[in-house]
């Protein structure tokens, strides 16, 4: 892959501009797997942990274990997580480290369009769960309107003639996508579901925090001008409703499957 690519090296600074949207559809998501206790888990991609520790707190997990190609990221996954079960390890998403059958449940939280290859990953995630153990992922509605926390610095970088830089597999985050990348790998009892969630920012420099962010990531922005970022602040604050207290509340919308490996 070449630079022009988006980039999560820090967690802290990851965990503000989206670990916060993930805790609130992971909430939901966990809520509609209802999966057993005391389960082997595997978090494909955990990135700075946020879902990881979801898992902890929700699923009582005999074993969890988080991997992702940035240390960066592990690092921050390694400092929150205080409960001592889950262990992080660096690794890639299409050559997982573990010999077939290890897990009883593997996830990807907003991962799978970040895998150049997402049948590959998927095939790994199958690989190293039982048979008759799950398969899961939730990716954002990324190609739909208010799809994507992100929409409005994206709906605003259109308005000024800049294309938005999108993760390798866009595509899957389609659901009709999503569900037919889990039959096609011979997973059974699959199952999507439509996940909304909102976010409230306390101000707009709350949400501007965010979004700064979100273009320091991308190869395309982070070398933005202040003047060029002080003017897109001023179209963002123009775009985005606030409230009498001057909040500003929105939803995105998550698009989650899950299957059982053959048995």
């Amino acid at each position: 892959m070449g630079d022009n690519q988006i980039r999560f090296e820090d967690g802290a600074a990851y965990e503000r501009m989206m670990g916060v949207w993930s805790r609130l559809v992971g909430e939901e998501f966990i809520d509609w797997l209802a999966p057993a206790t005391g389960l082997r888990w595997i978090d494909v991609g955990c990135g700075n942990g946020a879902f990881t520790e979801l898992l902890v707190e929700r699923c009582a997990p005999s074993e969890i274990v988080g991997v992702d190609p940035s240390e960066g990221q592990l690092v921050f996954a390694r400092s929150r997580h205080q409960a001592g079960i889950a262990k992080f390890l660096q690794g890639d998403a299409t050559a997982l480290p573990f010999d077939d059958h290890r897990f009883d449940a593997s996830v990807m939280a907003l991962v799978i369009f970040f895998v150049p290859e997402p049948a590959k990953g998927l095939a790994e995630m199958v690989r190293v769960v039982r048979p008759g153990g799950t398969i899961s992922a939730y990716v954002w509605d990324l190609l739909e309107p208010g799809g994507f926390p992100m929409a409005p610095l994206q709906e605003e970088m259109r308005a000024s003639g800049i294309q938005p830089l999108l993760p390798p597999s866009a595509e899957v985050s389609r659901m009709d996508a999503h569900r037919a990348l889990w039959l096609d790998a011979g997973l059974t009892d699959v199952a999507t579901r439509e996940i909304t969630v909102s976010r409230t920012f306390e101000d707009f420099d709350d949400f501007w925090g965010s979004v700064e962010i979100a273009i320091g990531m991308a190869s395309g922005t982070r070398d933005m001008s202040d003047s060029d970022k002080a003017e897109l602040k001023t179209r963002m604050r123009a775009r985005v409703r606030s409230d009498s207290s001057g909040r500003i509340t929105y939803s995105s919308r998550a698009n989650a499957v899950t299957g059982r490996a053959p048995v």
